[in-house]
């Protein structure tokens, strides 16, 4: 490819109100393309459903690692206090799971925010510095007062005609081409 060449990435398409946008979605869903997304100022209220997107699988991983944090913690004063370094005070118990619950659930704690935040960046696909939607003018005003949808050219069922036809005929003001 020379310097000149442009290599089409995907569409654009940008809806003037969240009820377009999430007529738009569910027919980019039903029309069974995996790689696009919803870009909008603001949360709206349906647009996951509208996609078809799953439930995240993120608290799941947050709490198994909270629970091993939890038992962790537990293990590490059991080591600490029965095993390790036997000290006698007045013929209290070695190992107790009443004291050791504060420790315990400060580790929990931490682990799980650990985990919440590793978790979210490699569920999400993060950092990612650059995306094709970024060489767009129109997008700026996805953070104002526009929405939009992007697909990818790496979708199995793109084409850039087709495609640009359904995003026409579901409402889209403007349909650009992502080029780059």
């Amino acid at each position: 490819m020379t310097g000149s060449e442009k290599q089409l990435r995907g569409l654009l398409a940008e809806f003037g109100s969240t009820d377009v946008l999430l007529r738009a979605a569910e027919r980019v869903r039903d029309a069974g393309y995996t790689r696009w997304d919803a870009h909008t100022p603001f949360p709206v209220h349906g647009l996951d459903e509208a996609m078809g997107l799953k439930t995240t699988k993120l608290s799941w991983f947050v709490m198994a690692c909270g629970l091993c944090g939890a038992g962790g913690g537990l293990l590490m004063q059991w080591w600490m206090n029965a095993v390790d370094y036997k000290y006698i005070i007045s013929g209290k118990p070695f190992f107790s799971i009443p004291a050791s619950i504060p420790v315990m659930f400060e580790i929990t704690i931490l682990v799980s925010a650990l985990a919440a935040f590793v978790g979210m960046l490699a569920f999400n696909g993060l950092p990612e510095l650059y995306h094709v939607v970024f060489t767009s003018r129109r997008f700026v005003r996805a953070t104002n007062d526009r929405f939009f949808i992007s697909i990818e050219s790496a979708d199995p069922k793109f084409d850039a005609v087709t495609t640009a036809s359904l995003l026409t005929s579901a409402g889209a003001a403007v349909v650009e081409p992502l080029e780059d």
